[in-house]
């Protein structure tokens, strides 16, 4: 088996979609009774906090009270309904060529995991998509309580493949530290650049596409630069 690969989510499997949350919380601020503009203002300023708390529902209740809000619980739960359904949307997102590499690195032998710094109605949408078959775990950082690039979320995916970090490779895009966090834990790194091009981030490999990504492994033991491989 050539190893195991842990991948981030968005921007490395499919797009971020930033301008369409933030559409969909100015929908949300309009269910809750509050400026919508100003609910997309709460969201974006408590983006760190809201990667490692907080449900769904949790969110939308708090948010909308620190805007002056005081929802009822059925406005609540409608709002918060509309992230998780974006959420599912964007999981069922992914471009026809990222599911063929995924499938194709499973078939050469590859098992798959996910690390994704991402919000509770992510995690929660997660299992119902058509990503979630095709890898063996995912660590999300609301449920993990820590997000990348701290070392103890990248370790909690190895140890539920029951992997050692250097028998791994990361890939992604390098938002967040990630990529310096990988590698802080003994993790081969590679960048991809099809979402978006953080291209000074990170000196080591990239990847135009992650159907450039079977290429760039090969047969290559994991744990050696793959640079050399490129």
């Amino acid at each position: 088996m050539p190893g195991t690969i842990l991948f981030d989510l968005f921007h490395t499997l499919l797009d971020g979609a930033d301008a369409q949350r933030d559409q969909v919380v100015a929908k949300m601020g309009e269910i809750v009774g509050v400026r919508p503009a100003a609910l997309v203002r709460a969201y974006h300023d408590t983006w760190s906090v809201r990667l490692v708390r907080w449900s769904a529902e949790q969110t939308v209740r708090l948010l909308a009270e620190v805007v002056g809000g005081d929802p009822s619980p059925e406005q609540v739960t409608r709002a918060a309904g509309l992230r998780v359904e974006l959420a599912s949307w964007l999981l069922n997102s992914a471009p026809a060529g990222t599911l063929t590499a995924l499938d194709g690195l499973r078939a050469a032998g590859w098992r798959l995991g996910l690390v994704s710094n991402a919000t509770a109605e992510v995690a929660e949408a997660w299992p119902s998509s058509g990503l979630a078959r095709r890898f063996d775990a995912a660590v999300f950082s609301c449920t993990a309580g820590v997000a990348k690039p701290d070392p103890r979320i990248y370790r909690a995916a190895t140890a539920a493949l029951e992997v050692a970090p250097q028998g791994c490779v990361f890939v992604g895009d390098g938002a967040d530290g990630e990529l310096a966090g990988a590698a802080a834990v003994g993790l081969t790194v590679v960048r991809t650049a099809e979402f978006v091009d953080r291209s000074g981030v990170w000196s080591g490999p990239v990847v135009g596409s992650l159907a450039e990504l079977a290429d760039l492994l090969g047969d290559a033991p994991v744990g050696r630069d793959v640079a050399s491989a490129a």
